[in-house]
């Protein structure tokens, strides 16, 4: 078989390319190392392996899904730190309010608030 590689544009396309040389193994390769030598030689050359890592588990707990239909239908996101979230779920879970409610009491609170330091 000559050395001439196939063309990936399809110049040589009425030449067929010859692959009869390729096929499966049909037997195990008896001069392959043993695999227990091969994980001792890479571990000893501080090879990393290839296999997928068990992502660790997170620490956050999850909450209970929290549907109400309440006509509430505008989405409004805000990035906060993970101590102002709790406090607004456990707020919102000791009023046994909607997230909505809690943020619409919190904002009245806060308008008086500002209205009565004038």
């Amino acid at each position: 078989m000559p050395n001439i590689r196939a063309s990936v544009f399809g110049e040589d396309a009425d030449s067929a390319l010859d692959v009869g040389a390729f096929s499966p193994k049909t037997s195990i390769d008896t001069e392959a190392p043993p695999v227990e030598k091969v994980k001792e030689v890479s571990k000893a050359a501080q090879f990393s392996s290839r296999q997928p890592v068990a992502p660790k588990p997170e620490k956050q707990h999850k909450r209970l899904p929290r549907v109400y239909r309440t006509g509430r239908n505008v989405q409004f996101g805000a990035k906060a730190s993970q101590k102002t979230i709790d406090s607004i779920y456990d707020v919102t879970a000791q009023q046994d309010w909607v997230l909505g409610e809690t943020l619409e009491n919190a904002i009245e609170a806060l308008k008086r608030e500002l209205a009565r330091k004038k």
